[in-house]
């Protein structure tokens, strides 16, 4: 199997980001607006190969909490580092969306980005 990222993330500062498309993707983006909410799944790229064998971890990385299998939680272990974040779109540049509350780190590969459900 393979996964071949649609672009990349770009940092503007803690709270934003743009999301820079491969020229083949940006049609994608047909009918998206600004204050449209997505769903943005990405690589967690820099998460170490020691850390992605752990099956149990302690909740938020608090030691006093108990270990729960990594798949009752949103923690960044995961054997497949696979990140998803809802955002809201602020703007729509050429390449991609400019989002808010995006945290996956800069250069992060995007995988998919999808609507978000409602509610």
């Amino acid at each position: 199997m393979t996964i071949d990222p649609i672009g990349v993330v770009r940092r503007i500062d803690q709270d934003k980001a743009r999301i820079v498309l491969k020229p083949i993707h940006v049609e994608g983006l047909s009918g998206l607006a600004v204050g449209d909410r997505l769903d943005v799944l990405y690589w967690m790229h820099e998460l170490p190969a020691e850390q992605r064998r752990a099956m149990r971890v302690h909740p938020q990385g608090d030691p006093s909490r108990p270990r729960k299998g990594v798949f009752a939680l949103r923690s960044p272990m995961r054997p497949n580092p696979v990140g998803v974040t809802a955002v809201q779109v602020l703007d729509i540049r050429p390449d991609g969306p400019v989002v808010q509350g995006l945290d996956a780190h800069d250069g992060s590969p995007v995988i998919d980005l999808k609507a978000a459900r409602p509610g």
